[in-house]
């Protein structure tokens, strides 16, 4: 009877967890969920401000997405990628060389926690004061002009800010330098979660660096490999700040480093509500896709590697028997 009555009068905690993640849940319905579906609204409306003139919202159906087709659309997702992928290449290539570098055992690097600080450091500058700076710095009459200039490298000043290479190029070395620092940081803490023990029997077996590296380390940090991908895919489709304080909005020049959230800036600006959240919408399918197409890559390379690894172990059992 006492050990009924000992049931009966259990608590049950399981409510308090949903009021926990309750505010989670508020704030996402609040500030998230309901700004995108009002913008998938919006999309379909003709809905703009033209002087004191308030035009709409009239329903247009996918006129606004016609519109944009139309438009500058495609080049400008084209300056997207190519700033994207100028930053992206090396940013993952320096990351991985010192994740590799750092996490190695047998290479001893003195005040290693210095060197963590300060490749991570430019992550911490704010975008607007990395575009100022480097705006000083290239300009037509900036030290790296005068460097050059004093040293009898160039004669005439270069006009990074005119041509199409330099402005591209700068934009990607600052995304370069902000984000570096925190994916060698992520592959690093990934390394750093692999068994030492892997890596020893490597050696004893007679494998080198590259190797090591190629069949042991890739392998393991996949995971963090495409989290990186994704998470970059998706803050190349929304670089806004950069371009934007360096080109002062005018994407220069002639629109060559004009980016889709530009794009997308202008047409808020010019309270354009209709033909903005269409573009949202594109870059939200967009960013969709991207992001699936890479995760699938992800899940078909851990399959091949698994069937790979079971007609392995199949042979060799024929072998044994």
């Amino acid at each position: 009877m006492k050990s009924n009555r000992s049931k009966n009068k259990s608590v049950s905690y399981e409510r308090w967890g949903y009021l926990f993640i309750l505010p989670f849940f508020v704030t996402f319905l609040i500030f998230s969920l309901i700004p995108l579906v009002d913008t998938i609204r919006y999309s379909f409306y003709e809905f703009y401000t033209s002087g004191l003139i308030e035009v709409g919202p009239n329903f247009v159906g996918l006129d606004n997405y016609k519109a944009l087709l139309e438009s500058d659309l495609l080049k400008y997702a084209g300056n997207t990628f190519i700033m994207w992928i100028a930053g992206f290449i090396p940013q993952i290539v320096i990351a991985m060389i010192l994740a590799a570098w750092f996490t190695d055992h047998r290479i001893r690097i003195h005040g290693l926690q210095f060197f963590k600080v300060v490749i991570y450091l430019p992550n911490l500058i704010m975008a607007s004061a990395f575009a100022m700076l480097f705006f000083t710095l290239f300009s037509d009459a900036g030290p790296v002009n005068q460097i050059l200039m004093s040293m009898g490298v160039i004669s005439h000043p270069i006009r990074f800010m005119i041509s199409t290479v330099g402005a591209r190029s700068l934009i990607a070395l600052m995304n370069f330098l902000m984000w570096f620092g925190n994916t060698a940081i992520m592959l690093m803490a990934a390394i750093m979660g692999i068994n030492p023990a892997l890596f020893e029997a490597a050696e004893l077996d007679g494998c080198n660096h590259a190797k090591i590296f190629r069949y042991v380390t890739l392998p393991l940090i996949r995971p963090i490999l495409g989290y990186t991908l994704i998470t970059s895919i998706i803050g190349g489709l929304q670089m806004f700040d950069v371009p934007q304080i360096l080109t002062n909005g005018a994407g220069a020049p002639d629109r060559t480093t004009m980016t889709l959230i530009m794009f997308l800036n202008k047409h808020l600006a010019s309270k354009n509500y209709g033909m903005a959240g269409a573009l949202s919408v594109y870059l939200f399918v967009i960013s969709a896709i991207l992001c699936f197409i890479v995760f699938k890559m992800m899940q078909d390379e851990d399959a091949a590697a698994a069937k790979k690894a079971e007609k392995k172990a199949k042979k060799q059992r024929k072998e044994r028997a």
